[in-house]
């Protein structure tokens, strides 16, 4: 697991081992806080729910009440204490500004992105770093004009001698993990990036990117940036997605940045040491390729941190039925990863425990699809067989780290000067009618990964 570091990257910190010891207890010891009060929690739950949980197990059969109610009440309510616990011990992790800004290799993997892809080498044209980039479009087989454009966009860095842009193009679509790797074998520097050909980075990303990385433990392999919606007046599922990204996916991610566990380097927006990369074999042909990566990366010991700062604007789908498919594809590629990583279930590690919450997730989704969705119309016709006042106790612990992690996201944005339309609409459908959506859509995506369906970029 030895990579080599380069000297411009790090900042002293990595070589003060005194320091770290230090960090690692204070991250210890507040995992143990959060644990403790996550574990309260569920006790007085289970406490509270000894009427409910006797009569639905009349109804029904006691092992049946308990697995019901574990996965609707005592499992989410143990999480949402948990995250907001750790959102309040850590709001921000630590940044440091490397001697020399280190070069960098941008992997952008193109499929038919000639609608989008004008605007994603705009904003690569407009980035501050100052250190050197080598920017390769990998163009995966397009039958449009993603080519075409690519080459009209070129005169945008004429004027800019740091930044250097190759198009690479496949004559036939070979899959993104396949360009990825290709691009990984024609980039030239150890630190490598990859952006989706629809993903606008700010301006300053890469220098945060960067620093995050010189602040990070020496055995750190990737940092994730920090991903928002870009097109959230598109459409009311649009619009939704804006609060999951700016609310669920970001307070998800802080929690486990902050224990050196961050389970997806999204391939949207995410840097990596290339040695770590190519000692786990590269991007793996699976549809969830960059969440395999990741896990492949901490299965071999290495750190995957989170910059909540490091911002990239994407289009997110503007329908349900493309938001379905995403979410579909999100799904497989975690049953992929568990299939693929079953040992970091057993690991000595903080991060071990966000495994099993993947996992866990699977009996949420299912619980809630079979069991709460129709217990919630029961409840309406005044049968409170499945759905009773317990399962109100998750709401206030809901509702208190959605307006932690608001306000830490504000304070974030604010403090980079960044501006971003919140839609109350979206809020409200995020909110009230996007769990009813996203829970069947994945137990959807797990029934397809676990039944063998094919499995192509884009078509998922």
């Amino acid at each position: 697991m030895d990579i080599e570091i380069d000297p411009a990257v790090d900042s002293a910190l990595l070589y003060d081992h005194k320091y770290w010891k230090k960090r690692r207890k204070q991250i210890f010891f507040r995992f143990i806080l959060s644990m403790i009060f996550a574990s309260a929690w569920v006790i007085f739950s289970i406490w509270v729910s000894l009427p409910w949980l006797s009569d639905l197990g009349n109804l029904s059969h006691p092992l049946v009440a308990l697995i019901i109610l574990t996965f609707i009440a005592y499992v989410p309510g143990f999480m949402n204490a948990f995250l907001l616990v750790s959102l309040i011990l850590r709001p921000t992790s630590a940044r440091a500004t490397p001697a020399t800004w280190p070069p960098i290799s941008i992997l952008v993997a193109a499929y038919q992105e000639e609608a989008r892809i004008g605007d994603t080498m705009q904003a690569l044209s407009e980035l501050t770093y100052q250190g050197r980039l080598e920017i390769i479009i990998l163009n995966d087989g397009s039958t449009d004009g993603t080519s075409d454009v690519v080459n009209a966009c070129k005169p945008m860095f004429d004027a800019l001698p740091q930044i250097t842009i190759s198009l690479v193009d496949h004559e036939k679509n070979q899959g993104k993990a396949r360009v990825l790797n290709h691009g990984l074998e024609l980039a030239s520097n150890e630190l490598i990036m990859t952006i989706d050909a629809d993903t606008l980075l700010q301006p300053n990303c890469i220098e945060s990117l960067v620093e995050h990385l010189a602040a990070s433990p020496p055995d750190t392999a990737a940092i994730a940036g920090a991903v928002l919606v870009a097109n959230q007046k598109d459409s009311w599922i649009t619009a939704a997605q804006q609060w999951d990204y700016f609310h669920g996916i970001a307070a998800v991610k802080r929690m486990q940045g902050m224990y050196h566990g961050t389970l997806v380097a999204q391939g949207a927006c995410s840097i990596y040491r290339r040695a770590a990369v190519i000692e786990v074999g590269g991007w793996p042909d699976t549809v969830g390729e960059d969440i395999v990566l990741t896990w492949s990366l901490l299965r071999q010991g290495y750190t995957v941190r989170h910059a909540e700062d490091a911002i990239a604007w994407t289009l997110v789908p503007e329908t349900v039925k493309g938001l379905a498919s995403q979410r579909k594809r999100w799904a497989r590629g975690m049953i992929e990863s568990l299939a693929i990583h079953k040992r970091l279930l057993v690991m000595p590690r903080l991060r071990t425990m966000f495994i099993w919450w993947n996992l866990l997730f699977v009996g949420i989704d299912l619980a809630f699809t079979f069991t709460f969705i129709p217990a919630l119309i029961l409840a309406v016709l005044g049968i409170y067989w499945l759905a009773g006042p317990i399962t109100l106790l998750v709401l206030p612990l809901a509702c208190l780290w959605n307006i932690v992690i608001f306000r830490i996201q504000t304070r974030m944005l604010k403090r980079e000067e960044v501006e971003m339309d919140k839609s109350l609409v979206g809020f409200l459908v995020y909110a009230f009618i996007y769990p009813f959506l996203m829970q069947p859509i994945s137990v959807w995506g797990y029934f397809t990964e676990i039944t063998g369906r094919r499995k192509q970029w884009h078509s998922i």
